[in-house]
């Protein structure tokens, strides 16, 4: 077992699953709704703490009612709070979830009116006890000088980020990362449509860092210094439920091959088979799953 931080945010989910996804300007029934903890990061830990890790949650809330649910899931699943900050201004971001029952795919509205973790809360936290820390690619200017700090005082702490979406002065955070995760949707906003293409221009620069791409139903691609490029099919997957946080379950099984000591290869198969899982259930409890 590792004792892992998560430094992003967390979120209220207000999840309307409809039958179909709807026309613009039109009027449609809520077949359900549900609202759970959202947020990237915390998804994440969640995941890893299923999966036997020791789990810290770095962040914000705020103090208001919709903090409660979010503090309760979290307990739920053994995920320590103790370094979280709490606003008395602010509301608790919000995400508004179109969840599509005939394919399983999720379209979001998100809303934010809450400051994020900042360098000076990040330095007061105890590092040194942790085997891995995992960022989300976010509030770029304080997200870099927590990346420093951990590199310059914690060097031989290996370390995560997330590039979800492109954000400006997001590269910036490449050259403190150990392992940089990209989803699809960053890949083609910068790069277009081609992983191959991608990973390799990485690759040049950062070449011993470990790359690693998902590309949703299709599987995952990555590159490191021993493996110049290697790809690795999804799982197929009948029976569809819920992809909302596939990504974020995706990072999980990185994260958690990498502790274990698996190769660049064996990570991406054990990541593609843990997000194939996830999305056959709604949620994230994954205590059905084997790996």
């Amino acid at each position: 077992m590792a004792k892992i931080l998560g430094v992003g945010i967390a979120t209220l989910d207000i999840i309307n699953l409809v039958a179909s996804y709807p026309a613009e300007d039109s009027e449609i029934r809520v077949l359900s709704q549900d609202k759970k903890r959202g947020g990237n990061v915390t998804n994440t830990l969640t995941v890893l703490s299923q999966l036997g890790h020791q789990c810290y949650w770095a962040g914000t809330l705020a103090n208001e009612p919709d903090s409660q649910p979010i503090r309760d899931e979290l307990k739920k699943y053994n995920i320590d709070t103790r370094y979280v900050t709490t606003f008395e201004q602010g509301k608790v971001p919000t995400s508004y979830i179109l969840l599509n029952k005939e394919n399983g795919t999720r379209s979001i509205v998100h809303h934010r009116d809450l400051e994020e973790l900042c360098f000076d809360d990040f330095k007061k936290i105890q590092l040194d006890e942790f085997d891995w820390v995992h960022f989300e690619g976010r509030n770029i200017e304080q997200t870099i000088l927590m990346l420093q700090h951990l590199k310059h005082h914690f060097k031989d702490i290996p370390c995560s980020v997330e590039f979800e979406k492109q954000r400006d002065g997001i590269e910036q955070l490449y050259p403190y990362a150990d392992t940089l995760i990209f989803s699809r949707d960053y890949c083609r906003s910068v790069s277009g449509n081609n992983p191959e293409i991608f990973i390799n221009q990485l690759q040049k620069t950062l070449n011993n860092k470990n790359i690693i791409l998902a590309w949703g139903e299709t599987g995952s691609h990555a590159s490191n210094e021993k493996d110049k490029y290697i790809f690795s099919p999804a799982v197929p997957v009948k029976n569809i439920k819920d992809t909302l946080g596939a990504g974020d379950t995706f990072n999980a099984g990185v994260i958690d091959a990498m502790l274990t000591g698996h190769s660049l290869v064996q990570t991406l198969e054990a990541a593609n088979r843990l997000a194939g899982y996830k999305i056959t259930v709604s949620g994230f409890d994954i205590s059905g799953f084997n790996s």
